[in-house]
């Protein structure tokens, strides 16, 4: 049997993560669409795997979540009666410690309180001791958090308030100048000088510049709604490992004591290798009701 060449998966991979399609990199590399994916696929799943079992028992004290949209297969309003399951758009539910940086939880599926639900009870799996959180605005946090949680979190809500865009700007997606934050403590005491959002939104630009199939107005999004969430756990496993975070000069994980060295691309092929040989296990996404 035909086994790709070491370097050239390193190749593969490292494109992946650093925004290229998969078409680009099968010209670019070499190799059929179809390689690309089929090691797209392996590196998801080894890495859901390897984050959902080793990425616990941390001791963040002050976490941020956002959720961010994409689509698969074609936007919500567009899609056609004979499209696939589960097409149409999703949303990628994200935590990040404030201080080391470390992507703790993801989630992918829809946007309502259930997905909420099942994203909060993941993080609170993972975390030791108390901690403060900051969420936006929308209600569905609320009851989450609070069902996770319960009184044993400092969290607080911030919303930023809008003024009127210009003419010039409507239509397009640059949002309305930002006139204003209000940060509103919900549980705990929460102190106010570690209420924001910040670091979760500069997250979510940083998604969107590494995944081809997160950026707006091109023909690079999804079409298939499990190759989504296996960009979005290699990515992860890339950035919480592999990754220099530039303020901190080390990885997240090693930021966070998860590691002690730095990954490099051999060890999430090794990943990969390991595990073929064993079952598949379910990760951190749920496909959306039908």
């Amino acid at each position: 049997m035909n086994k790709l060449p070491h370097e050239k998966r390193v190749q593969i991979l490292s494109m992946l993560v650093e925004g290229s399609s998969m078409r680009s990199i099968s010209r670019v590399v070499g190799v059929s669409i179809n390689t690309v994916a089929k090691l797209l696929a392996e590196a998801g799943e080894a890495c859901l795997a390897y984050h959902d079992e080793n990425v616990k028992g941390l001791n963040c004290k002050k976490i941020q979540c956002d959720e961010i949209w994409s689509f698969v297969y074609a936007k919500e309003k567009n899609v056609p009666e004979k499209a696939p399951d589960f097409a149409g758009d999703v949303w990628t539910w994200t935590s990040i410690c404030a201080d080391s940086k470390l992507i703790c939880n993801w989630f992918v599926g829809g946007r309502d309180a259930d997905f909420a639900k099942l994203f909060m009870d993941d993080l609170a799996s993972r975390l030791n001791g108390r901690i403060q959180m900051t969420t936006d605005g929308y209600k569905v946090y609320m009851q989450a958090v609070e069902g996770a949680f319960g009184s044993e979190i400092d969290y607080a809500m911030l919303v930023k308030m809008y003024g009127t865009a210009p003419e010039a700007f409507k239509g397009r997606y640059s949002p309305a100048e930002c006139t204003g934050i209000k940060k509103t403590a919900k549980i705990g005491n929460p102190k106010e000088k570690d209420i924001s959002t910040s670091y979760a939104e500069r997250q979510n630009l940083t998604m969107r510049m590494s995944m081809r199939r997160f950026t707006r107005l091109t023909n690079a999004f999804s079409k298939k709604f499990e190759s989504h969430c296996h960009a979005l756990a290699l990515y992860f496993v890339y950035y919480n490992f592999v990754r220099i975070h530039k303020s901190l000069k080390v990885s997240p994980a090693m930021a966070a004591g998860l590691t002690e060295k730095l990954w490099g691309w051999d060890d999430v092929i090794a990943l990969i290798d390991a595990a073929k040989c064993e079952p598949k296990k379910r990760g951190p996404y749920k496909k959306k009701a039908a």
